[in-house]
């Protein structure tokens, strides 16, 4: 029992001396700790943001819109036309069913109405910039399409929907450099 009991004591002693150690860890962890300091209080102020201004936020839109428009239009409108002076050619040539005239004058009439109502469009958006104070300084960029889209029409309407494609990639190519040069309201 001697033996049991020094091992008793010996085990009392041992667990004294680890929790004396972990508590005495502690407390110099906790006198090594500097003082918190208090933290300076920041204050409140709201930094206005460099957005464009809603004119020309607005205007970027309407400008990535077109450019979309026309790039889809001249894409589309290639092989159309293509087809449209084809067929006419052999119209001129030989004798066509008049089921496939009349088809191509269709087509032809549907080509000129959309190539009419970009134009429209477009030239309702140069006149946005030319009014408009705070796109002014981007008139540069845009200034010509309406006189493109005009010769796009006059192109087509002269039944050469082919030519009729290249000043609407001129359009497309003025309206990269307007949006090239606005400001983008993304931060």
């Amino acid at each position: 029992m001697n033996r049991r009991g020094d091992y008793r004591t010996m085990r009392s002693l041992i667990l004294a001396l680890s929790t004396i150690t972990i508590l005495a860890a502690s407390v110099a962890a906790q006198r090594t700790r500097p003082t918190p300091r208090p933290t300076p209080r920041r204050t409140t102020t709201t930094t206005v943001s460099k957005l464009p201004p809603l004119d020309v936020r607005a205007a970027r839109v309407k400008v990535s819109n077109q450019l979309f428009n026309v790039d889809a239009f001249a894409k589309n409108l290639l092989p159309i036309a293509q087809n449209i002076e084809a067929l006419d050619r052999e119209i001129m040539t030989r004798k066509v069913k008049k089921e496939s005239i009349d088809l191509n004058m269709a087509n032809k009439k549907k080509v000129l109405t959309a190539i009419s109502t970009l134009r429209v469009a477009l030239t309702n958006l140069e006149t946005e910039f030319r009014t408009k104070p705070a796109l002014s300084r981007y008139l540069v960029n845009i200034q010509g399409i309406t006189t493109l889209a005009t010769q796009s029409e006059d192109s087509a309407i002269a039944g050469k929907f082919v030519a009729a494609v290249d000043p609407l990639r001129q359009v497309s190519t003025k309206l990269n450099n307007t949006l090239a040069a606005m400001p983008n309201a993304e931060l």
